[in-house]
């Protein structure tokens, strides 16, 4: 049985948007996004209401987080009265480096944390009773500047 554009459409959609979402939007958000991206063309809140399935007052409160994080944008349409919202491609890769930004912090903080309990292990290291937490602090340690590294990569691409 070949499938219809609508149901490969909803799949792309459901699958793009379980990534979306690791990015801290709501699953409503991601699915909205994911729909908007892969459609191109502008939308009212009517129209998304009807394609995602949900309320026009769901739509609209998605449509303002990712106005906010600058994920769509409003566009105008001569003939057309109501708004309409397009996901912004060209942001695809400034989203990206944006989350990524975000775990490089997070990752430098952990790591200075880290930092300062290992400093206070090292004043006490003589503690042969510490030495096994010491050296699983040190991996720890380690696979910080690991995943920080990673992400630096990512972003440099």
């Amino acid at each position: 049985m070949e499938e219809t554009k609508d149901q490969l459409t909803n799949k792309i959609v459901i699958e793009f948007a379980k990534t979306i979402e690791l990015f801290d939007l709501t699953p409503l958000e991601a699915r909205l996004f994911a729909y908007l991206y892969l459609i191109e063309d502008p939308m009212t809140l009517d129209e998304m209401s009807e394609a995602i399935g949900k309320s026009k007052t769901s739509m609209s409160t998605s449509v303002r987080s990712l106005l906010d994080l600058n994920l769509v944008t409003r566009v105008w349409k001569k003939g057309v009265r109501k708004d309409l919202y397009q996901a912004n491609g060209q942001l695809f890769k400034t989203f990206m480096n944006s989350y990524i930004n975000k775990w490089i912090d997070a990752t430098n903080h952990q790591k200075s944390s880290l930092e300062e309990i290992k400093k206070n292990l090292d004043d006490t290291s003589s503690d042969s009773d510490l030495m096994d937490i010491y050296n699983r602090l040190k991996s720890i340690m380690d696979f910080h500047k690991n995943i920080e590294d990673s992400f630096r990569d990512m972003k440099q691409e």
